[in-house]
């Protein structure tokens, strides 16, 4: 069935704005874009030069080309784990170095290419610069844990419960999401692009302070394992007869879901800040005691 084309700006399209009036905050930019993707195409005049070659040049630019393939593959995710990593104030360093082996992989690929030339020297040449040209584009992997202190208020244990919950509630969401977009309304997909921006705020929240994680327990399991469950069932059901009233009462779910979590986060926001100003207050209650005036 065709779907009228809607918008913020079109006739109606105000009426489901946000929870907050207004549009979800817009989506940055990935670094892992044209220069990452330029690694894969790189390596393809090595496979040509394969077939033109003896056995030996044949295995030697094969091995080229299958090691900067991956080299460029583990660049790209490396940049993606780094900016993940950027986006927090509490993360742990990525547990595999990926832009450090593309490096090592390029030169190593590069290697090949020169002693599939019949030269060590250029083999030698190739890998040092390939490397070292790689590092300098891409640079190096975050190598120490953010924000995790082990005598601290936010230590590793709080750090790991609140990353699986967070993983599990977006699995939960990007199921809702795939159930929302099968209805193929666009509405809906939209209404669910908000929820999803609102919802993932409050993951951001947790994660930057596990200590939350108790108080929004039930926002990342149980409400949204219901909510998960709901689009799915009303997605069977809109495919099957486009039900008005159903259609009404799934966008008014999403309203709700959107306005109460946007609530909570607010509130786990403001207890933060009440926590500080707890901490602030008792440490000058402390230093005033301990340094009499004058």
């Amino acid at each position: 069935m065709a779907q009228r084309f809607g918008g913020r700006y079109s006739p109606g399209g105000a009426a489901h704005d946000g929870a907050q009036g207004g549009p979800p905050p817009a989506a940055l930019r990935s670094r892992a874009g044209a220069r990452s993707n330029l690694l894969y195409v790189l390596p393809f005049p090595f496979l040509i030069s394969a077939f033109r070659a003896e056995p030996l040049g044949l295995a030697l630019n094969l091995t080229c080309f299958a090691a900067l393939m991956l080299a460029a593959w583990l660049t790209r995710e490396g940049i993606v784990a780094q900016e993940a990593y950027a986006a927090r104030k509490v993360a742990r360093r990525p547990a595999i170095p990926r832009k450090l082996l593309g490096s090592v992989l390029t030169a190593a690929g590069l290697a090949c290419a020169g002693l599939a030339d019949g030269s060590l020297t250029n083999a030698i040449v190739f890998a040092v610069l390939g490397g070292i040209l790689h590092l300098g584009a891409f640079g190096p992997d975050p190598m120490q844990d953010k924000g995790l202190d082990t005598g601290g208020a936010v230590d590793r244990a709080q750090s790991d419960r609140a990353d699986r919950a967070v993983r599990e509630a977006e699995a939960h969401l990007a199921a809702m999401t795939n159930a929302v977009a099968r209805t193929g309304d666009r509405e809906l997909v939209a209404r669910m692009k908000t929820f999803t921006a609102t919802a993932q705020k409050m993951f951001r929240t947790v994660q930057d302070d596990p200590r939350d994680l108790t108080r929004a327990r039930r926002f990342l399991g149980v409400y949204l394992l219901g909510a998960r469950d709901a689009a799915v069932k009303f997605s069977d059901l809109y495919a099957r007869s486009r039900a008005p009233q159903a259609r009404t009462d799934f966008l008014t779910l999403l309203d709700d879901l959107e306005r109460n979590y946007a609530d909570k986060t607010q509130t786990l926001l403001l207890d933060d800040r009440s926590d500080l100003d707890v901490e602030i207050e008792v440490l000058r209650e402390r230093l005033a005691r301990e340094v009499p005036p004058g």
